[in-house]
């Protein structure tokens, strides 16, 4: 009888067939999900004007499907250790694009962030899943890049949302931009075919074809015998309370700062894509050139995500992200001084790079910080605390816009939580890790601290 560990053929495997698979479905996955979020914010200007409704209220508006999204974060995340990542995935998948597209049909505020509401839980549910998967599958070697990588399709869609949106409500209104989200429900029975599941649940399971399949893909030499038995690690191994083994082994302080680090990172993100259209409005820019800088916002973000996942395998991502965090400081302290109009582009590019671009670095951090049997729970539970900062924030900017403060003042509101996220992450004991550091010039994988 042999023991075949699959965690560890995971992180040697070369890169191959299976891992492009899962590769292309979540990133699909993630470029529906990106653009789904986009929307609101690129669409905001037109539903105010056409409901009626003040800067405050229409904070309260984007923040309903942030609602969503914590809850989504939060119960996904932890139940996809239970049913299985595919299964998860799929659902999340149905309900935001059944819902997103529910939201163009709405008429008054209510309806309409009702419809957010239950879009945000599928937005919400699908990102700690689709980032665990990834994280599970990559080799331990390039795994920040690919999980960054993956992730870049958040800004691809949010892009695809501004390069459509302005045709499109021009065209045919607001409306038209939340209905075209609905298509991808189309995808679910493919993904449901071809979409690999989760290793420790097909081990629960006892699928024993399908984790031979598996184990062929990560390493072409092996041939599967009769007697064979497939493991993870037994640190990746946990029977009952995955919530409580975020705290356990030492993980608890870590935990808390990988919540701060979220809360305060999301707080940024969701403040830009809520109000950076209507705040570059403010400055006296045209519609058509503030939502150009949306597009450059998303832009920067993947270069942001793919250079600083890139960054994170090669030197220590605590480092990487805190460099990062101290640049979103700056560049999104600085879009509110007058300064022209190419560098205002060059530094809404640098923001949306150390913003949503951390924010993916940041997630693929988190995804190897915890043990493979509680990674979407403990991504799930990051994401889901930190979701609260993304609630918090078209709510605090939309009454700062109302009360007419400076337009320095506005971004200096959306650009200090950076500082508080730089010092978080400062403070996470790498030690407590699950996934080996690799040395960046001997390739060696062993566990040392990170700073």
């Amino acid at each position: 009888m042999r023991e075949i560990d699959l965690h560890s053929l995971a992180d040697d495997a070369r890169l191959g067939a299976l891992h492009y698979v899962v590769l292309f479905w979540c990133a699909l996955i993630i470029v529906c999900d990106g653009y789904d979020l986009a929307v609101a914010g690129i669409a905001l200007p037109s539903i105010m004007k056409e409901m009626g409704v003040n800067p405050a209220k229409a904070g309260f508006m984007m923040s309903s499907a942030l609602f969503g999204m914590m809850f989504g974060n939060i119960v996904f995340g932890t139940i996809a250790d239970r049913i299985g990542r595919r299964r998860a995935i799929a659902i999340c998948l149905t309900l935001f694009s059944v819902f997103t597209a529910a939201a163009g049909l709405a008429t008054t505020p209510v309806v309409f962030a009702a419809a957010r509401f239950m879009a945000g839980v599928g937005i919400g549910g699908v990102m700690p899943n689709v980032i665990a998967q990834m994280t599970e599958y990559a080799p331990r070697r390039i795994r920040n890049t690919m999980v960054a990588v993956m992730f870049s399709g958040y800004s691809i869609g949010g892009m695809l949302a501004a390069m459509m949106g302005k045709e499109m409500i021009e065209l045919y209104g607001w409306q038209s931009v939340f209905i075209a989200a609905g298509a991808p429900v189309l995808l679910v029975p493919f993904l449901l075919k071809w979409m690999p599941e989760s290793i420790p649940f097909l081990i629960k399971r006892d699928r024993k074809a399908e984790l031979a399949y598996i184990a062929g893909k990560f390493d072409p030499t092996y041939q599967p015998e009769p007697g064979d038995r497939y493991s993870v690690p037994s640190e990746d191994k946990v029977n009952s309370a995955p919530v409580r083994q975020l705290f356990a082994d030492g993980r608890g302080y870590s935990t808390i700062m990988f919540w701060i680090a979220c809360f305060m990172c999301l707080f940024m993100v969701y403040a830009l894509s809520s109000w950076l259209t209507k705040l570059m409005a403010n400055a006296g820019h045209s519609l058509g050139s503030a939502l150009t800088f949306v597009l450059v916002l998303n832009f920067g973000a993947v270069i942001g995500a793919i250079g600083g996942g890139w960054l994170a395998d090669t030197f220590q991502a605590k480092r990487v992200l805190v460099v990062m965090y101290l640049l979103a400081a700056v560049s999104i302290t600085m879009l509110g001084y007058n300064v022209p109009t190419f560098w205002s582009f060059v530094l809404v590019g640098l923001a949306g790079a150390t913003t949503i671009g951390t924010q993916i670095v940041n997630s693929a951090y988190a995804s190897q910080f915890y043990p493979m049997a509680i990674r979407s729970t403990g991504i799930g539970w990051t994401l889901g605390v930190g979701r609260g900062g993304a609630i918090l924030a078209p709510i605090v900017i939309g009454i700062l816009v109302e009360i007419e403060l400076p337009l320095e003042q506005n971004f200096m509101a959306i650009g200090l939580p950076a500082l508080a996220a730089a010092f978080a992450v400062g403070l996470i004991d790498q030690r407590r890790s699950a996934s080996p550091h690799v040395h960046p010039a001997t390739g060696v994988g062993k566990r040392v601290p990170q700073g």
